[in-house]
């Protein structure tokens, strides 16, 4: 906070009203990166950095997690408590190359506007943040930050921000990785996305937050790993999948793991209970066909 003081009192940043997104300006900007080729089949490292609800229970951080190969570094989601999730860990800040973000609720993508201010002072980020999600994204990001930080909406960041709108059915690849989207049932504007991350040492399935949804059987298939939310035990919340519906619907996931996050306090509690809940802090090694 001294660095940040320091800078708003002695001008250390130049302004930039042009990074600001113009109302009802569209995020045009496509990044297609090439295909880098074959990789070692070593495993992908899926770490969960935040793997609570809306109400962070059990003490959970909302959703964050980092996806790591030798391709390249994506955050999957980006909730409030991101910097708190990385440096719990010794995991530098500026690892993320891209940011991938499945709907616009806070819990979601909330913590973008602290990667921005940490990026500005505590750890200076020069090499491009791409950003992917839902249309208005960056806008909504954008707004975020000059709500929560109004004194430095109108700072230049140090870096390039790239953006990449995504649309049920879209594919794009970033960090090495193939991503597919498909919408999911979810209360939020403009709509939830869902993702297929595909990179060539495992295949991974994320329902973002979602009701129990039959694209998940299509989109499961061959799929070495589903992290999949889980609010509830029963489906007494409509927009959110249940402990009860996966239990029902597991023979027909195509998946070969099936990992549980966004967990509510029933579900953390459950004693009698047959599938993986992941915990801040835990890591994975994800491998094709294992």
């Amino acid at each position: 906070m001294r660095r940040l003081q320091a800078a708003l009192a002695g001008g250390a940043v130049k302004p930039a009203h042009s990074l600001l997104p113009k109302t009802g300006r569209k995020c045009l900007c496509r990044l297609d990166l090439p295909h880098s080729g074959p990789l070692s089949l070593r495993p992908v490292k899926l770490t969960v950095l935040g793997s609570g609800d809306a109400f962070c229970s059990g003490g959970a951080l909302h959703s964050c997690n980092l996806l790591e190969h030798e391709g390249g570094t994506l955050m999957l989601e980006c909730g409030p408590g991101v910097l708190a999730g990385m440096k719990r860990l010794g995991i530098p800040t500026g690892a993320p190359d891209a940011l991938l973000i499945s709907h616009l609720h806070g819990d979601h993508f909330g913590g973008i506007p602290f990667l921005f201010l940490e990026y500005l002072f505590e750890n200076p980020r020069s090499r491009p943040l791409t950003i992917l999600g839902p249309p208005t994204i960056l806008e909504r990001s954008f707004a975020l930050y000059s709500a929560l930080y109004r004194e430095l909406q109108s700072f230049e960041l140090p870096f390039e921000i790239r953006c990449e709108e995504l649309h049920p059915g879209s594919r794009t690849t970033v960090a090495g990785f193939e991503i597919e989207a498909f919408r999911v049932t979810h209360n939020a504007e403009p709509f939830s996305l869902g993702y297929r991350i595909v990179s060539p040492d495992a295949t991974m399935l994320f329902s973002g937050d979602s009701a129990w949804n039959e694209a998940f059987v299509e989109q499961s298939k061959d799929c070495d790993v589903f992290l999949c939310e889980c609010c509830t035990m029963e489906p007494t919340v409509p927009m959110h999948t249940s402990y009860s519906e996966l239990l029902a619907q597991r023979k027909r996931l195509g998946c070969r793991r099936l990992l549980l996050t966004h967990l509510g306090a029933d579900v953390r509690l459950a004693t009698d209970f047959r599938f993986e809940r992941v915990e801040d802090g835990m890591v994975f090694d994800l491998r094709r066909g294992s």
